[in-house]
């Protein structure tokens, strides 16, 4: 009984501080008067009584985080959470179905950046706020999970933090504490926003659409205030300016708070991570604005790799922007994009996927094998940089590439059943998946979500959750073994 007050007591928690957070918005509603005050009134109320009512009465029951509660603790809060999220959305747009809002609110909580909403420029600033605030607090709240839950769970964490990057950032290069830590992330992170949202004033734009440019952007969340995203500004400033900071967002935050700490750009060129992740994505920038200009795609080289590389970045990194409909390139490059979105961020980033320190360990392990086939005596133990790697290590990451595989082709064979044409279901779960925003065809950077059933609907809205919680810790509880004592 006390497990179902624990999970009661820290949910409510966690309701109350996105009431809060509510608040921010209805107050940017009352002075701008754009009509959604009763809306966030009424869906701050909501959720501020739902949480007190969870919290208050079970303040002073004992409280005990085991294993089983921690999982069941992070499948509740990202699945319900966004039931709240959708308040203030179905309050205000009376003809949204409950599916669309739902899907709307997890793509904004797993930074995704896909939508069902239409009209974006007319929407009131304080319902654009609000889907890019998720986004923004979203973002952080993966570096802490990765950092603070994950190692009560046993399925990564700051070990995982640490050992999935060796020669990046050591222990002793991060506050002692978990709460230390996660501060120095919160500031770190708040700080290149900061920076983000200033820059993108200087570059053209206004100030309403920089915050909320710079709060999708270093989330890798990928919301936009217009309908046409990125493509609306039709500008090279912005988009360099963009592709600058979701580069960084893409990067592990450690190397940048040791890199601020240290004054040094010293841990960048030591993130083997980093470097990877760089040279992979910036080099297919170049080949595919190669592939784009021999198509006569575009007229010139120039042109066609200012394109390729915004639209490139911005899939690649998981963010969703888009400049131009890049459906309409040769299949090569946006089939090429969507593959980059699977494994090109880095390990304690606001991106998703497999992370890039997965793709190194996998990728060593298959020519550690290879060695072994042709000295099948030697003793060679996995390196990457002067640190080892131990089996453990190896063996999650291979799990982890199973169950990420097996996923995505369960949930795509569920949308062609629902009668999908396969392009856009397979770039529909990959994109949701990797919680990358757009796909192709039916759900491609001119279109939206909005033509999918309540079923596929449905599916991608799970597809977003199991890649955001990194497969574990959703998958996990289908397992029979789990609800045993």
């Amino acid at each position: 009984m006390n497990v179902i007050f624990t999970i009661v007591n820290i949910f409510g928690l966690v309701t109350i501080g996105f009431g809060g957070l509510m608040v921010t918005c209805l107050l940017t509603s009352v002075m701008a008067d754009d009509g959604a005050t009763t809306a966030f009134f009424q869906g701050t109320l909501i959720t501020l009584l739902s949480g007190a009512l969870m919290f208050i009465p079970t303040i002073n029951i004992p409280k005990k985080v085991s294993r089983q509660t921690g999982f069941l603790m992070v499948a509740i809060t990202w699945s319900i959470i966004p039931v709240f999220c959708t308040l203030p959305l179905m309050l205000y747009l009376a003809e949204l179905s409950f599916v669309d809002a739902y899907f709307e609110t997890v793509s904004g909580l797993t930074t995704t950046g896909a939508t069902t909403l239409s009209g974006l420029d007319q929407l009131p600033v304080s319902i654009n706020l609000w889907r890019h605030e998720l986004n923004w607090i979203a973002g952080m709240g993966i570096i802490i999970f990765a950092v603070a839950i994950l190692p009560i769970l046993g399925i990564g964490g700051m070990q995982l933090y640490i050992a999935e990057s060796p020669g990046t950032v050591k222990e002793s290069d991060l506050p002692p504490r978990i709460a230390q830590t996660a501060k120095a992330l919160w500031l770190v992170y708040a700080g290149i926003t900061l920076a983000c949202i200033i820059a993108l004033r200087l570059a053209g734009m206004n100030w309403f659409d920089a915050v909320c440019h710079a709060f999708s952007a270093m989330s890798l969340g990928g919301f936009s205030t217009h309908d046409s995203s990125i493509g609306y500004f039709d500008s090279l400033s912005i988009e360099m300016v963009l592709t600058i900071f979701q580069l960084l967002a893409a990067i592990n935050f450690a190397s940048h708070f040791v890199a601020l700490r240290k004054r040094s750009f010293n841990p960048y060129a030591d993130d083997r991570e980093a470097r990877v992740f760089l040279i992979l994505v910036l080099g297919s920038c170049l080949v595919t604005a190669s592939v784009l200009w021999q198509a006569d795609t575009y007229p010139d080289y120039l042109t066609a790799l200012r394109h390729a590389t915004f639209n490139l970045v911005t899939i690649a990194t998981d963010c969703g922007y888009a400049s131009q409909d890049f459906n309409q390139w040769p299949i090569f490059v946006p089939m090429w994009m969507l593959f980059l979105c699977c494994i090109s961020a880095s390990s304690g980033s606001t991106g998703g996927g497999i992370r890039m320190i997965r793709t190194i360990i996998l990728m060593k392990q298959a020519r550690l094998e290879l060695f072994k086939f042709i000295h099948p005596f030697a003793v060679k133990p996995m390196k990457i940089g002067d640190t080892v790697v131990s089996n453990k290590i190896v063996t999650s990451v291979t799990g982890f590439i199973f169950l990420y595989f097996i996923s995505i082709v369960i949930l795509v064979f569920m949308l062609l059943l629902s009668g999908m044409d396969f392009i856009s279901a397979f770039s529909a779960i990959v994109a949701c998946f990797n919680n990358a925003g757009p796909g192709l065809n039916q759900v491609g950077p001119a279109t939206n979500y909005a033509s999918l059933s309540d079923f596929q609907t449905g599916v991608c809205t799970f597809a977003m959750l199991l890649g955001r919680v990194q497969i574990f810790s959703i998958v996990i509880l289908f397992v029979p073994e789990f609800w045993r004592k």
